[in-house]
């Protein structure tokens, strides 16, 4: 079947908003460090390593740490971030993602996640949407952050397709550009004026219909 394609998914901001309870973890950390830490600071977080992340967050508050407070400060706010995902569920998961996700699969399309996150698998498992996948590519097969295309091309050798077969789902500015370097289409989930790098842009699932599925796939 020649229209056979490859849907690949982030997972921050796109399947689950799991960013809320990073911002939380890291504002937590931030506060016991004495740093003001808000939800506009946090804007430069967005498809980051949790390593810079904790860089940006110490230069300010203008912080000079050994490699050893860093670490452990790195293991804290994953503990805490972890904690807040015990009672995630399928109430999770973003709107207009499900019935996209089932389209695809009742149409016989391979289905993958790229996400930094290495807790992907447990965040997919605690929302019920494991099954859904052919493949999953997370922080724990990559070396290379976003926009280095190396998480999509991964999930896109996994799948056995082409990279110009390969759609990716991405709310990041790194990771539409991850995507366009790859030479596979992009479509931006959120605000327009950020994401204008991507082929396509909607505001969130929702806005996708059926009739832009299908002309993807054929």
């Amino acid at each position: 079947m020649s229209n056979k394609k490859a849907f690949i998914f982030d997972l921050d901001g796109v399947i689950v908003d799991t960013a809320k309870y990073h911002f939380l973890a890291w504002q937590k950390l931030a506060q016991e460090l004495g740093i003001e830490f808000t939800p506009e600071h946090n804007e430069e977080l967005k498809g980051v390593s949790r390593v810079r992340s904790l860089d940006i967050i110490l230069e300010l508050g203008g912080i000079q740490a050994s490699q050893e407070e860093k670490n452990r400060w790195l293991v804290q706010k994953n503990e805490d971030y972890l904690s807040y995902l015990v009672d995630m569920d399928e109430s999770e998961i973003l709107p207009g993602v499900l019935p996209v996700l089932h389209y695809l699969k009742d149409n016989k399309q391979l289905i993958a996640l790229g996400s930094a996150s290495k807790n992907a698998r447990p965040i997919l498992e605690k929302t019920g949407i494991l099954p859904l996948f052919d493949a999953i590519v997370d922080g724990n097969d990559v070396s290379n952050a976003k926009p280095d295309p190396e998480v999509f091309l991964r999930a896109s050798q996994l799948l056995n397709t082409k990279n110009e077969d390969a759609i990716v789902f991405e709310d990041s500015v790194a990771g539409i550009q991850a995507a366009n370097i790859a030479n596979m289409t992009s479509v931006g989930i959120g605000d327009a004026a950020i994401l204008h790098e991507a082929k396509y842009q909607f505001e969130d699932f929702t806005f996708i219909d059926v009739s832009f599925l299908e002309a993807l796939i054929n």
